[in-house]
């Protein structure tokens, strides 16, 4: 099987049920949000799941908390502790199931939103309208005060390098090593253009959703390097 990449969208917030856009904004996961991805970890984490943790090489989480606050409710069980948290739990709480590391990295934090933080897309809209502005598409247009999509694209890149070239490429040129999938933890918009980064598309063809608490799949088509692709069974949403 070819290594693949699991994106992670954090659970729902406040801000996510109302539509706001969330970027540098911090904000805890409601309790619905909570039970959401805990249930999401049971159905989706382990030896015989769809994510298994003994196949995880690497972690890469956003700096938000609520990003982070997901990836410990999913419970993969790291041998360290969490970059955030003093200690690790203790393992008759969370036995031990992966060695991958997990890195705390500003590549996918949430699209920086500038002018347009903690508003709805009806309200930009009108003020937009107001401002004898066009309709207004993130994907071309980026934001007032915030990221462009070519700043986007720029540190998404990166990344998406790194974990080809550091994790996955070993699994093709040695097919006999046991495990790299990697897992990203982050937000709806910056994993939507992750998504689309990953295949090699301009980020005005997306066309593709990730809800809050979503799990998408991204790999490798006829086992090789230069054809990722996107799974198309591997998003899934516990309700």
């Amino acid at each position: 099987m070819a290594p693949r990449c699991f994106i992670v969208r954090h659970g729902e917030t406040e801000w996510s049920l109302n539509g706001r856009h969330t970027g540098t904004t911090d904000l805890p996961l409601t309790a619905n949000g909570e039970k959401r991805i805990k249930a999401t970890g049971k159905a989706l984490v382990g030896n015989d799941r769809l994510i298994v943790p003994k196949n995880l090489v690497h972690v890469f989480v956003s700096p938000r908390s609520r990003a982070q606050r997901t990836l410990e409710l999913l419970e993969i069980g790291c041998r360290e502790r969490l970059p955030w948290n003093q200690e690790r739990k203790a393992e008759e709480e969370e036995p031990i199931r992966t060695e991958a590391g997990v890195q705390i990295t500003e590549a996918i934090r949430e699209w920086d939103y500038g002018e347009y933080e903690g508003l709805t897309s009806k309200q930009i809209r009108a003020i937009r309208a107001e401002k004898g502005l066009g309709p207004w598409n993130i994907w071309t247009d980026g934001c007032p005060g915030g990221e462009s999509p070519e700043d986007v694209v720029r540190r998404l890149d990166a990344l998406i390098t790194e974990i080809k070239e550091k994790y996955h490429r070993p699994c093709f040129e040695h097919p006999g090593q046991p495990k790299g999938d990697v897992l990203v933890v982050a937000h709806g918009h910056i994993l939507r253009a992750f998504a689309m980064r990953w295949t090699g598309k301009p980020l005005n063809e997306t066309s593709l959703i990730l809800e809050a608490g979503g799990v998408g799949t991204l790999s490798y088509e006829h086992h090789n390097i230069d054809e990722p692709a996107v799974i198309l069974g591997g998003q899934f949403v516990v309700e």
